[in-house]
C-alpha cells in the first residue's frame, strides 16, 4: 500500500479521479475513503490465479458453458463507488442486477461478487479497507485468493461481512454464489 503523503506543515487534499489518471502506467491507483492508494501491477502467480478463477466461472456464468449463464464476469474493472474508486481483480454483476452491459469507462453499480488475489503489495489494503469498503457499498461476496497460501477464503455481506469458507492447496470448489459449479482448487495455482 502506498498512499500519498502530505507535505510537512500541510493539509492532506482528498485524493481525486485525476490522481487516478495521473498515476504512472505501471502502477494501479485506487481511491479509498479520500486516500489515493498505488500498488505495481500483478506479478505471475497473482494474474495466474486470477485469470484461471475467471477461466472456471467466467464460461460457466457469463458465457453459459457448462453452467447456468446469468452473470457478467469482468477482470480488474474501475469500480466507482460514491467517492471511492476500486480495481478488484474480478468482479461479477448479475444480470438480473445489470440487464444491460455499459459502454463506459467505469461501473457505478456495485457488483454482486467481487475476488481480490491477495499479494504481498496488497495484502493489508485488501484485507483492511478495501475489505470494509465492499460491505459498505453492499457488495453481497467477496472472495480472496493467496496465490502464495494457496488459499481461498468466502466472505457472504448478511448484516455483517461473514466468513462462510475457508479452502486451501488442492481438491473441489463449490462455493457461493456460484455453487451451480464445482471446479478443482489446483487450477488456480501454476504447479
Amino acid at each position: 500500500m502506498n498512499e500519498q503523503p502530505s507535505p510537512p506543515g500541510r493539509l492532506r487534499l482528498r485524493a481525486t479521479y485525476q490522481d487516478v489518471i495521473a498515476a504512472p502506467p505501471h502502477m494501479v491507483a485506487e481511491i479509498a475513503h479520500g486516500a489515493l492508494h498505488l500498488h505495481p501491477r500483478p506479478a505471475s502467480r497473482h494474474a495466474r490465479a486470477a485469470t484461471m478463477l475467471g477461466v472456471e466461472i467466467g464460461g460457466a456464468f457469463d458465457r453459459g458453458r457448462d453452467g447456468p449463464g446469468g452473470w457478467w464476469i469482468i477482470a480488474e474493472p474501475e469500480l466507482h463507488l460514491g467517492d471511492d474508486v476500486l480495481v478488484p481483480d474480478l468482479a461479477g454483476w448479475r444480470r438480473s442486477s445489470m440487464p444491460v452491459f455499459p459502454d463506459a469507462p467505469w461501473f457505478d453499480l456495485a457488483p454482486d461478487w467481487v475476488c481480490e488475489v491477495v499479494s504481498p503489495s496488497t495484502r493489508r489494503f485488501d484485507l483492511g479497507s478495501k475489505r470494509a469498503l465492499y460491505a459498505e457499498h453492499g457488495v453481497a461476496h467477496l472472495w480472496l485468493v493467496d496465490p502464495l497460501a494457496r488459499t481461498l477464503e468466502a466472505f457472504t455481506l448478511f448484516p455483517l461481512r461473514i466468513l462462510t469458507d475457508t479452502l486451501a492447496g488442492t481438491g473441489p470448489v463449490r462455493l457461493a454464489p456460484f455453487e451451480a459449479i464445482e471446479f478443482p482448487l489446483e487450477a488456480l495455482w501454476p504447479d
